[in-house]
């Protein structure tokens, strides 16, 4: 079925912003079409006027007309065209915005579950055979289709007999195209979720390459890419199928036409029914409804592929987080306390509800200022915790509080400004140190940057770079060490000045080269705020006031960290003695 609710939906919405340029395009568009069927009603007078002996004084005047009118015809097509491309750009380009503002905002959940190639193919490739709808949906269809209403009204004017026959030819060629519309959308749609996966594996192994190299799998992977390839391509064939049933009727219907019209006119011209110049009329009018015809034909691809990526898009749009952002309450200024009640969580995917609880009746209380070390195995449940602060997820059971505040009754915005993470993998961006630090706020400082860069040691470093904050950093980070990563995320931290800190294994990569500005800049971090520091060795939550152990989601030890390493039955005090700094890797 064609999704023509969507369509009207989707060019409604997208196309009130620009009205104006809406409009004019009309304006021009229609302009383009009566002068072009003005053109033969001149070459008819033309003609008849040759043929009943008019005087050439009378001829000249048509033929001036006639080319006067049909330059003006080419420059509005022109106008009308560059209208049409500038309004369909415009409108996908604010669908791609809200696309990609809402796929930034759906949960962490989601996102596991689509690959980022996918995403972009979701983003771009849909959103890009919109625009080639949008683009030419005024001129090449809809002006196409006046067009032929118009050629058919000038031709029952002309003759009933021809007008009659003509129309019903055209309205059985428009049933088939959308018969054909019905079989095609389908296809198509298949074709762009097998091109979203292509574009997902793409992704995934450019993101990968290093690895791949290194362990040898470069022909596994080309295995794999040519199996993708191989069920894709049936997909593209069955898509083009479509399109060429559309072109087969296109050609049977030219041929057909010009069959009747010859037939007709040579009947209505013999009986005196109708003049030379009437007979060539009728002829130029159906020979030039073949151009709109076909063009219609060629923008049907284009409308099966719009067809598909709507519905894909609409998909999209309906996807709602399950981190629902309906809170109202503001956190205070400060350090903030945290309190886990009876905390269940477990990463259920789309397809499986049945996950292992992560974590299972987590309880315990943070006081404001202090700082809490959390240690565990891998897969004990310490990044999910930090996960959870962060509300990337929402917990199946429970509560958590900041302040006395459950985290769902806090606006996300205002939750991720007032707690921050950082993990040991930082985020780069192909783009100046000033918008990598301020993540694109151009409302921050430079004196303000400046001065947080001084604190935490890093304007020797920024002294060496020719632009400064301008300086441009390379998306994957390269010509940076791991600890001066860190300390750029540190300054973002400081930047944002939260209430809450969590260091997920944030000190595991660093050089020694910068342990000690690193060590100054996690102390000036967590002063007079309330700290969680995630890791799997024992040296890196020497700083932590209290202690947290966690295994398989459950809390195995707490307490005070001193208390804890005083007590020669704790298990913290236990790791201490033996010197395992990796026992819980």
């Amino acid at each position: 079925m064609i999704p023509v609710r969507s369509y009207v939906r989707i060019l409604s919405k997208y196309l009130r912003p620009l009205r104006g340029r809406v409009i004019l395009l009309s304006v021009v568009a229609l302009a383009a079409i009566g002068l072009q069927l003005a053109g033969p009603q001149l070459i008819r007078g033309f003609l008849d006027g040759a043929t009943s002996g008019r005087p050439t004084s009378e001829l000249i005047p048509l033929a001036v007309w006639f080319i006067a009118i049909a330059v003006l015809q080419q420059a509005a097509k022109v106008w009308a065209t560059y209208l049409s491309v500038d309004v369909g750009w415009s409108a996908t380009n604010d669908l791609r915005a809200d696309l990609a503002e809402h796929v930034l905002h759906l949960d962490m959940g989601f996102h596991k579950t689509h690959t980022p190639g996918a995403l972009i193919e979701r983003i771009d490739g849909d959103v890009t055979s919109l625009s080639n709808f949008f683009s030419s949906f005024t001129i090449q269809v809809i002006g196409n289709l006046i067009l032929i209403v118009g050629i058919l009204v000038l031709l029952w004017v002309e003759n009933v007999l021809v007008g009659l026959g003509v129309t019903v030819f055209v309205v059985l060629i428009f049933s088939a195209m959308v018969k054909v519309q019905t079989i095609a959308v389908p296809r198509w749609k298949a074709v762009r979720a097998r091109s979203a996966e292509l574009m997902g594996f793409i992704g995934e192994q450019l993101g990968g390459t290093e690895d791949i190299k290194a362990n040898g799998g470069d022909r596994f992977m080309i295995a794999r890419f040519t199996k993708i390839l191989r069920l894709w391509l049936p997909e593209q064939v069955r898509g083009r199928h479509g399109f060429s049933m559309l072109w087969a009727m296109g050609i049977t219907a030219y041929i057909t036409g010009l069959t009747v019209v010859f037939w007709l006119g040579s009947l209505l011209f013999g009986d005196g029914t109708m003049t030379l110049g009437s007979v060539y009329l009728v002829f130029h009018y159906v020979q030039m409804s073949q151009d709109p015809m076909e063009h219609i034909r060629s923008q049907m691809e284009d409308f099966q592929k719009a067809g598909a990526g709507i519905a894909r898009v609409e998909d999209l749009l309906a996807r709602s987080s399950a981190v629902r952002d309906e809170g109202n309450t503001l956190l205070p200024d400060g350090a903030l306390d945290v309190t886990f009640d009876s905390v269940t969580f477990s990463y259920n995917d789309e397809e499986d509800d049945l996950g292992r609880p992560v974590l299972d009746s987590l309880e315990f209380k943070l006081p404001a200022g202090r700082v809490l070390g959390v240690l565990g195995r891998s897969g004990s449940g310490k990044s999910t915790l930090a996960r959870l602060l962060t509300r990337l997820y929402d917990p199946q059971e429970g509560a958590i509080r900041l302040d006395g505040t459950a985290l769902i009754d806090v606006p996300v915005e205002d939750l991720r400004h007032r707690v921050a993470m950082v993990t040991q993998d930082v985020q780069l961006f192909g783009a100046s140190i000033r918008d990598n630090l301020t993540f694109f706020n151009h409302s921050v400082d430079d004196a303000r940057l400046l001065e947080v860069i001084e604190e935490l040691g890093l304007t020797p470093w920024l002294e060496t770079l020719d632009a400064g904050l301008d300086s441009r950093l390379e998306a994957s980070g390269s010509g940076l060490s791991a600890g001066q990563a860190q300390l750029l995320a540190f300054t973002r931290i400081f930047l944002r000045d939260p209430g809450l800190v969590i260091l997920d294994e944030a000190s595991s990569r660093l050089d020694p080269a910068t342990e000690e500005l690193i060590e100054r800049a996690v102390g000036r971090l967590l002063k007079n705020r309330t700290g969680i520091i995630i890791a799997h060795r024992l040296a890196t939550i020497e700083r932590a006031d209290d202690i947290l152990i966690l295994e398989d989601g459950h809390i195995v030890e707490a307490g005070d960290r001193i208390g804890l390493a005083n007590d020669p039955d704790s298990r913290l005090s236990h790791l201490l003695t033996t010197g395992l700094e990796e026992v819980l890797a």
